[in-house]
């Protein structure tokens, strides 16, 4: 999430750029690495899907669904799924708990977001969303250990750097975001793409773990 419409456009075609180097360098020297390394194309198209819905005004609609798909069911499933495709060996049995629970939010986001409606609401200088999710604390339990967990146990230094860096991200960004000040989470974001793609340029140029 970003202040305004140009904030997350600009910083969506960013990320998206370092998705798109992230990929191509993934392709040529490590093909594992492709799903982790394919995250900021999703960030990146994140943001821009959030720009339309800051020029909508919030609301409802199908930008505002497919913003919540992404954020919901998609990113605690594709994050543990990533890091247990380049976990080293020793490394993968431990990345069964975060695993199962990035499956377990992930579904039972999915039937939130397919049996509940969206709705975006612009507030000062961020963007709500609202869904009415059903035993929330229960989700963020779930969602946090797939998505932050599994890069901390990821078994490699760079990919427990990039655990520490999104922690540090989603806590100033709820941090403001309560406060209705401003979202942080697009710097954030990039941030942490440009983290990844240190990561994925790093190991293509060393002997793979796997």
């Amino acid at each position: 999430m970003c202040w305004s419409a140009t904030a997350d456009l600009v910083a969506g075609s960013a990320i998206a750029a370092v998705g798109v180097g992230c990929v191509a360098r993934a392709a040529r020297a490590r093909p594992r690495a492709l799903p982790l390394a394919a995250l900021p194309l999703l960030l990146g198209a994140h943001q821009i899907i959030e720009a339309a819905i800051w020029h909508a005004g919030g609301g409802r609609g199908p930008a505002v669904v497919a913003w919540a798909v992404i954020a919901l069911p998609l990113l605690p499933l594709c994050v543990p799924a990533g890091v247990l495709c380049v976990a080293p060996p020793r490394t993968r049995r431990r990345l069964a708990l975060p695993l199962a629970c990035g499956v377990a939010t992930s579904a039972a986001l999915a039937y939130v977001v397919a049996t509940r409606t969206v709705t975006a609401t612009v507030r000062s200088h961020t963007m709500a969303y609202e869904i009415g999710l059903p035993h929330a604390g229960w989700l963020i339990a779930g969602y946090l250990p797939a998505t932050i967990g599994s890069l901390l146990l990821a078994g490699e230094k760079g990919l427990v750097l990039l655990g520490c860096l999104v922690a540090a991200a989603a806590a100033g960004c709820a941090a403001l975001w309560r406060w209705e000040f401003i979202s942080t989470w697009c710097a954030g974001a990039a941030v942490c793409s440009v983290a990844l793609y240190a990561w994925v340029r790093r190991t293509g140029t060393a002997p793979a773990s796997d």
